[in-house]
């Protein structure tokens, strides 16, 4: 109904409180900018200014159009700068998943730090569980993913970064049945007590459980922090991350006992689909550094 022109003039008139201020704002004759208002007027079918001997006066109508027009023109402002962005290589949103088996605290130094650097690019982040970090890679849910485990389960235009090792902990509570064995702990033993398990979240992928001895009952959490809590309260065992178990650990909350198999340790890395290459993703895969100080800030 109205062009960015209309709109444009309409705001600079209730602006400067004259149609000849506005045309020398505008570096148009005041005939033209006044036939432009009438025209709008008359599209309108309301009169949006009032006209004073040299001056006009919004009308109430005329002071919500303006507000509104003005909302549009800085929308459309926005619709041509980030296109122009998008058309260099800029992206206005970036899709970060991580593993919930990285460490927490990190993150919000990741957003502080991203949005010093891009303020005008919106960061969404997600927590997914083993294969759910993949699947939203192979989805197109995810640009970069932090923390995915085990091998790589999906093929496409990916690469990935090593980010070391992750090594688990079995443990149950101070108050648990097994907390007073002195001897590694046999699959027989451990069948009889809940596994706490977290969910994957794969929508595609296979879904995977990090351990579980066959025919065991499982609680199934959503994250670490209720696996925590369950195993804390003693409602079943469980592995946990090192670098989430070992604090616990230390202050009591956990023991950590011994089993006659050990859970394998999980490699970790970082990932991303290299088709999604833009500045604000490129500054993040060096934001967080080789091998060593990944491993190092979200592992340990």
């Amino acid at each position: 109904m109205f062009s960015y022109n209309d709109l444009q003039v309409i705001d600079v008139v209730a602006r400067r409180g004259s149609f000849s201020g506005a045309a020398e704002e505008l570096h148009k004759v005041p005939s033209a900018i006044s036939y432009t208002v009438r025209l709008i007027e008359e599209r309108l079918a309301v009169d949006l200014f009032v006209r004073l001997h040299r001056k006009v006066k919004l009308t109430p109508a005329g002071e919500y159009f303006v507000e509104e027009a003005r909302k549009l023109i800085k929308q459309m402002d926005q619709i041509k700068y980030q296109t122009q962005r998008v058309a260099n290589g800029w992206s206005q949103s970036v899709y970060v998943a991580l593993d919930t088996v990285v460490r927490e605290s990190r993150v919000n130094t990741l957003v502080r730090d991203f949005y010093r650097q891009f303020p005008d690019v919106e960061l969404h982040l997600s927590m997914e569980v083993f294969n759910g970090v993949w699947d939203a890679l192979a989805d197109g849910r995810a640009d970069i993913a932090i923390g995915a485990t085990a091998a790589v389960p999906v093929s496409g235009s990916f690469d990935y970064r090593d980010m070391g090792t992750l090594y688990w902990k079995f443990v149950v509570a101070p108050d648990h049945p097994l907390a007073n064995a002195d001897y590694p702990l046999e699959p027989e033993e451990l069948m009889q007590y809940s596994s706490i398990c977290i969910e994957d979240t794969s929508r595609v992928l296979p879904k995977r459980v990090t351990w579980l001895m066959d025919n065991q009952r499982r609680i199934m959490v959503p994250n670490w922090h209720s696996a925590l809590q369950c195993l804390k309260a003693g409602l079943g065992i469980g592995v946990v991350p090192e670098h989430m178990a070992q604090p616990r650990i230390d202050s009591g909350e956990l023991v950590e006992k011994k089993l006659a198999t050990k859970p394998a340790a999980s490699p970790c890395c970082l990932a991303w689909n290299k088709e999604s290459q833009n500045p604000a993703i490129e500054w993040l895969l060096e934001y967080l550094g080789d091998s060593e100080q990944l491993h190092r800030e979200w592992m340990r």
